[in-house]
């Protein structure tokens, strides 16, 4: 069952329209341009990308778009129907998806995790040593590395389709705030948008039965 009212809601704007859920509804159908895309899909990336769809065509429907494909583009960014911005995300136990009129947000960058520590090695190959040191100096209350590594996730989707340039892990540096927000500081020479120089991010981060999710939304 989808939900437009769930924990995306809770981290992003009004404008944005969001839909979720936490299972993969049978029968779900895709069009035919989808359907090319995972054909020779294991059964895991299959549900995850239908049921991701499923949720971003419920978020277009609440902003008067019609259903069309949604289409994998450039580094697999989804390629938006004209005049939308959007991210889309999934995990174990989560899909959702949030999508806006570009003449309200400028991007939108999204992430879901599972609330559990990132595997071996992984902290090390992700986080400045000061990101490091903040999060040691937070309490144990909550997977600190894991909502790390989403802010940067939710970073690059947001980055992404305003530059169409990578940007490395180590190429934004993130402050978490306990209280459910986070910054992200660009370290990369700031590209122009229409809003002018890019320099950096804010976002917000909910934790909810074993996920946690971050989002940035960018007022346009």
């Amino acid at each position: 069952m989808l939900s437009t009212t769930g924990l995306l809601a809770q981290v992003l704007p009004a404008e944005a329209a969001t839909a979720e859920t936490y299972a993969d509804p049978p029968g779900v159908p895709l069009f035919p341009a989808e359907e090319a895309v995972i054909a020779r899909a294991v059964d895991k990336r299959r549900r995850e990308f239908t049921t991701v769809r499923h949720c971003a065509r419920a978020a277009l429907e609440r902003l008067g778009v019609a259903p069309g494909p949604i289409l994998p583009g450039e580094r697999g960014a989804p390629r938006w129907p004209e005049g939308v911005v959007g991210s889309m995300t999934h995990c174990a136990g989560f899909r959702g998806c949030a999508v806006a009129h570009a003449t309200d947000l400028l991007t939108i960058g999204l992430d879901a995790e599972p609330a559990a520590p990132l595997p071996d090695g992984v902290l090390d190959a992700i986080a400045l040593p000061e990101e490091r040191a903040g999060i040691r100096r937070l309490g144990p209350e909550v997977c600190w590395d894991r909502l790390l590594f989403s802010a940067k996730e939710s970073v690059y989707k947001a980055w992404f389709p305003l530059t169409h340039r990578f940007l490395e892990f180590h190429q934004a540096r993130i402050e978490l705030d306990p209280a459910g927000r986070f910054t992200a500081t660009l370290l990369v020479a700031p590209p122009s948008t229409v809003t002018g120089p890019l320099t950096g991010f804010t976002g917000r981060w909910v934790r909810h039965d074993g996920l946690v999710i971050t989002a940035i939304a960018v007022p346009a």
